[in-house]
């Protein structure tokens, strides 16, 4: 929350408090005032978006039929509900984001490098999304002027591998997402709370328009290659981890939400509401949207956008596109914007504002071009997993240190002291042993990634690099482990 719409007695003042690390968004908050809607709508908007259902459709070019894609999706989102269950519970306990929890496993200044991980990621994936979106434009565009045609292609007119015309609909983009940002989350959770369910109502009037032109007559075969035997269970198994791969980011850093919950019981329900339950009905309206693409148009359309293009209502393909926007909106902010604005001021509280992060961040995800991370099945599952292997360390570090060694212990102010005897200063600020954790599992978890030798688990890499990083982290903690007082340290906090 920015400083303009925090009040002074929403957050607890730390006596003493370093202002190398402590600033109003940082800072615990004492009114938590989120309920279960507010969380289900978080999810609304961070399912239902261009690059969810592209993903989502991307699984049918493994070779699945339609039932299969659908209980991968859903058994992949009940692995994603755990482990934000998990993440989420220090967070809300406490009021405090994902970086300043780093604090506790990494150090006060070491947290400075889970955080600035997971802000690099936040970049890409904003560009990502941002991309995906303007691709709406272009088609809205295309559909109500078409004299602008030449300008769309890339041959004839545009550069840095995007046209004139996708580059207008890219910045349109982004600028829209800046305004909404720029008002601060009280502005951001009201965006969310009507979008999210907006996107909802259009999502379902199109699927149920395309199973009505459709005729009711899909098919549960899809794709251009079909698997059978042990072949189907495989690569389920690989979808499921997929699955899991495209939510790490914003699962590992949901603590910059669930901390404004009322209570961690309102934080689960939330997360059931939005996560399997929401999640059932965005896979079910994704299979029989994609299914319906072949006979409606001949051809398997996995791309949700272009869908929408080859209808011949301007009312719907204008319907659809403003959907499509509204919906990449509300994920770009809440997974994208908010993180890594959080990550950003993390590095320097007394420097960095948080809205200063989070268009550090926007003007970053210009310049990774996008347009090129997201291009084909091949590419999207390959970027999921690069990604995800840089995150799953930080999994593996973060809930051992927090359930393991520390115990759910927090000595909050020491989170935000540079003090040499606070509880996080560790040597120099750092405790090596995350580091040491760190480094091997984000190595291996590359590895597994990029080297072909290892090809059969490179869409497992977050949970082999998280694996890892949590055996070693144990390890080095051992003694600890056997001397913590579960509890310890930690206060009681009140919801309000």
């Amino acid at each position: 929350m920015s400083h303009s719409d925090r009040k002074g007695d929403d957050i607890e003042v730390i006596p003493n408090a370093s202002p190398s690390l402590y600033n109003h968004e940082l800072a615990p908050l004492k009114n938590q005032t989120w309920s279960r809607f507010n969380i289900f709508c978080y999810w609304m908007s961070d399912v239902h978006s261009v690059g969810g259902y592209i993903f989502a459709g991307s699984l049918f070019a493994l070779g699945l039929t339609s039932w299969q894609v659908l209980v991968s999706l859903l058994a992949g989102i009940l692995i994603v509900q755990f482990f934000c269950n998990l993440i989420a519970n220090p967070s809300q306990t406490h009021g405090v984001p994902y970086p300043v929890m780093c604090r506790s496993p990494f150090g006060v200044r070491g947290a400075q490098i889970p955080a600035l991980i997971r802000g690099l990621i936040a970049v890409g994936w904003y560009g990502i999304q941002t991309y995906l979106a303007s691709h709406a434009l272009v088609v809205l565009a295309l559909k109500f002027f078409p004299e602008v045609a030449p300008y769309a292609q890339l041959e004839l007119h545009g550069f840095a591998g995007l046209s004139t015309v996708g580059w207008a609909a890219f910045m349109t983009m982004w600028v829209l997402q800046a305004l909404v940002f720029w008002n601060g989350m009280e502005a951001i959770k009201k965006f969310i709370d009507i979008a999210g369910p907006a996107v909802y109502v259009v999502m379902f009037v199109l699927a149920g328009w395309m199973l009505w032109k459709s005729g009711g007559d899909l098919s549960l075969k899809l794709g251009d290659k079909q698997l059978e035997g042990w072949g189907v269970v495989t690569t389920m198994i690989t979808s499921i981890a997929l699955v899991a791969g495209y939510f790490a980011g914003p699962v590992l850093n949901f603590g910059d939400f669930s901390r404004y919950a009322k209570s961690f019981d309102e934080v689960k329900k939330g997360n059931f509401l939005g996560l399997p339950i929401n999640y059932l009905a965005f896979s079910i309206v994704t299979v029989v949207t994609t299914a319906a693409t072949v006979p409606v148009f001949g051809a398997l359309i996995t791309d949700p956008v272009e869908m929408v293009g080859r209808m011949d209502s301007p009312t719907v393909v204008l319907l659809g596109a403003v959907t499509f926007v509204l919906a990449t909106i509300g994920i770009n902010i809440v997974a994208n914007f908010v993180p890594s604005a959080f990550d950003f001021t993390n590095l320097a509280p007394n420097k960095i504002s948080w809205r200063m992060g989070g268009m550090m961040a926007a003007v970053g995800s210009i310049f990774v071009t996008p347009w090129n991370l997201f291009k084909n099945p091949e590419m999207i599952h390959y970027t999921i997993d690069m990604l995800a292997c840089a995150i799953g360390p930080l999994y593996g570090i973060l809930l051992v240190d927090y359930y393991l060694v520390k115990k759910r212990s927090v000595t909050v102010p020491d989170l935000y002291t540079m003090n040499p005897n606070g509880r996080y200063w560790y040597q120099n600020g750092v405790n090596m042993k995350a580091v040491y954790a760190l480094i091997p599992a984000s190595l291996i978890g590359f590895a597994t990634a990029m080297l072909p030798a290892l090809s059969a688990f490179s869409h497992f890499s977050i949970f082999v690099a998280g694996a890892v990083a949590a055996v070693i982290y144990w390890a080095l903690n051992h003694q600890a482990i056997s001397a913590a007082v579960p509890g310890a340290y930690a206060p009681k906090r009140t919801a309000t």
